[in-house]
């Protein structure tokens, strides 16, 4: 199975967000292209929230582009076999924890599309979760300017609502 193929599949298991998920499916219906970068009309990109839920904290970066803080993630890359890999192959990337991340089971926790700077005009991502095991160092990366573990309570205070959001998904979908 290709990555595109999985990207539909993905897509179309996912059962939240219709009207999102509905938009990514007809953009890769469009463009056979549309989970790569190349892709000027917009491209699926797979992200990671990396949780530490027994000390209530994720880690986040500190986009050296945007100069935001932020989930791990970025493009997917043609060893990509799936959405799923490509996030926890950005998170391992990003965090620099190069052992022990275990994604949470249920596939994608959500979606987010958002503007970016031309050639390209969108990233629809495709969001999941992280679980970081016990004891775990973060490093930084060459893509960030920092990375910090945050409590839950402070995320909002940091980050955009789209991080926000993906929290409090991944919290629920956790149980807590």
């Amino acid at each position: 199975m290709s990555l595109y193929d999985d990207a539909v599949l993905t897509l179309k298991r996912y059962e939240d967000q219709p009207g999102l998920r509905d938009l990514y499916l007809e953009h890769l219906a469009a463009h056979p292209d549309g989970v790569y970068k190349p892709c000027e009309a917009g491209h699926v990109t797979g992200s990671a929230l990396v949780v530490d839920p027994a000390r209530g904290r994720v880690l986040l970066t500190l986009h050296k582009k945007l100069g935001m803080w932020l989930q791990m993630g970025g493009h997917c890359e043609p060893g990509d076999a799936t959405l799923a890999g490509a996030a926890l192959r950005e998170a391992v990337e990003e965090s620099g924890i190069a052992s022990g991340l275990t994604l949470v089971p249920g596939g994608p926790v959500r979606l987010d599309r958002h503007p970016i700077p031309a050639p390209c005009n969108w990233h629809l991502d495709v969001q999941y979760a992280v679980l970081a095991p016990a004891g775990a160092v973060a490093e930084i990366s060459e893509e960030s300017l920092d990375l910090r573990w945050f409590p839950y309570a402070e995320v909002a205070a940091v980050a955009d609502a789209s991080v926000v959001r993906l929290m409090e998904a991944t919290r629920a979908r956790l149980g807590g």
